[in-house]
């Protein structure tokens, strides 16, 4: 549960009656889909499929105690993970396709969503981590809309791709306690070669200020544990195919050079990788400290590596 006085902001938004309207805004933005950028239009109310093939219900693969995240995140309960299937990038080298590309899981009503949110809850874990929730966000509002009424009190944690929609964002200011994007790629031509994503960069550096813009900067209770903030991911791939430093220049001059960054080496050629000469090896050691040095040079007062 959160430390002290950091109540999450869905509580007051859900006893203000705002959070309810901001549920009944989202859903309707379901009936001609523009949840994502890639605004498909199709009345996914009705079961039609866009570009990640969800239709009106959440699909997840799997949730439960994570304890493989950032520190800030896991302390000892873990952090209450819940990964939601499909996504709004169809990456190249995606070590999870089996849940991204091929939709792997089953499909979950929001009164199961927030069943199993509060279970997360009684579990101990310190926050609800929703990944890749992109596309998912009506279903979800509305599974924390109930889940609230039963007592839920955790932190929301967005765990995101970053290719999001900043009408979609701006109605989840003040629901949304942690943002954690992943910036992928520091340039939009590389990222539609690895990606099926138009103008990514452009797009993920308009959503990471938004998010920046509602949540500020990390904040950790006594016990380090995070409880509101924007913690922002970047994995290092080899030959430079995610442009690293475009990506750090970013936000030391557009965010905040105490921007919590966690520089990420755990990228392997997966998926269809290998079709790719430059993607189909691990990234060096050197690849990688050339990438935190500059992170240092930069000024980064925040920086976590994994």
């Amino acid at each position: 549960m959160p430390e002290g006085n950091h109540v999450p902001g869905y509580i007051e938004l859900l006893e203000s009656g705002e959070l309810d309207n901001r549920i009944k805004i989202l859903k309707k933005k379901l009936k001609e889909c523009i949840i994502c950028p890639h605004h498909c239009k199709v009345d996914r109310t009705g079961n039609k499929r866009g570009f990640c093939r969800a239709g009106a219900d959440a699909v997840i693969d799997g949730y439960g105690p994570h304890y493989g995240e950032e520190s800030v995140l896991v302390g000892r309960g873990g952090s209450g993970t819940i990964f939601f299937s499909y996504c709004t990038l169809q990456c190249v080298f995606c070590q999870n396709y089996r849940i991204s590309h091929c939709g792997d899981g089953y499909e979950v009503t929001p009164q199961e969503l927030a069943r199993i949110m509060l279970q997360l809850q009684d579990k101990g874990c310190h926050n609800i981590n929703l990944v890749s929730p992109t596309h998912f966000v009506p279903q979800i509002i509305e599974a924390v809309g109930i889940a609230a009424r039963g007592g839920l009190k955790l932190p929301l944690v967005y765990n995101t791709g970053g290719y999001d929609d900043i009408d979609t964002l701006k109605l989840l200011d003040g629901i949304i306690d942690i943002y954690m994007p992943d910036i992928k790629f520091g340039d939009n031509a590389k990222a539609k070669k690895y990606t099926k994503a138009d103008k990514y960069f452009d797009i993920a550096k308009a959503a990471v200020k938004e998010m920046h813009r509602q949540v500020g900067v990390l904040n950790t209770d006594e016990k380090g544990i995070a409880y509101k903030g924007l913690l922002v991911r970047h994995l290092v791939m080899p030959d430079n195919a995610a442009d690293t430093y475009k990506v750090l220049e970013f936000i030391a001059d557009e965010v905040s050079k105490d921007t919590f960054v966690n520089i990420m080496s755990q990228y392997y050629p997966a998926h269809k990788s290998y079709s790719f000469a430059e993607l189909s090896r691990r990234i060096s050691r050197d690849e990688y400290i050339a990438a935190v040095k500059y992170a240092e040079e930069l000024g980064f007062a925040n920086i976590m590596k994994y």
